[in-house]
């Protein structure tokens, strides 16, 4: 019995070994592939012009309040005191209203961001499985997301320019 272990062990051990030998492991960069993509350059552009956008109003708001501050500053001694807290609710207010302006910018800045480049992501990740599947690798390592720690780049095989095919890229 422990000579038919044995032996079954062995074979076990020889027929994983020479299929282990036919494994191709693969690595790209998705990040490198990402930005030679003609639509990551107008994601880019899109969301920069966005971004550009909320700057400027932020900036509106800023000199509407800096010129109401000054305004105030000058005129505070001569009001009053009715229209001095009123016009002291009114800089708050506005204060306040910059700050959610902010935080709203932000959500929106990041929201924008998600919606132009998910697209992109999304296509990459099919463009690469489908590449893995027609040229039979069994992994394929994104070396951009940190998830690997080493790799052999000999025994390795850069996919980059197979996916930058498929995509139709030079």
């Amino acid at each position: 019995m422990k000579r038919y272990i044995g032996i079954t062990t062995l074979v076990f051990v020889m027929v994983f070994a020479a299929q282990a030998q036919n494994l191709k492991f693969g690595h790209i960069n998705s990040d490198e592939l990402i930005r030679t993509l003609p639509e990551f350059d107008t994601a880019n552009a899109q969301l920069e012009k966005f971004r550009q956008e909320l700057i400027n109003n932020l900036e509106i708001m800023t000199v509407e309040l800096n010129n109401k501050s000054d305004s105030y500053n000058k005129e505070s001694k001569n009001l009053t005191e009715l229209v001095r807290q009123t016009k002291e609710q009114e800089l708050i207010d506005l204060n306040r209203r910059i700050q959610e302006f902010q935080v709203n910018a932000q959500e929106q800045l990041q929201n924008r961001q998600v919606e132009l480049f998910q697209p992109i992501y999304t296509r990459v990740e099919k463009v690469i499985s489908d590449v893995g599947r027609e040229n039979g690798f069994l992994y394929i390592f994104d070396v951009a997301k940190g998830s690997l720690l080493y790799f052999d780049e000999s025994n390795s095989t850069d996919v980059l320019v197979l996916v930058k095919a498929k995509l139709g890229l030079k």
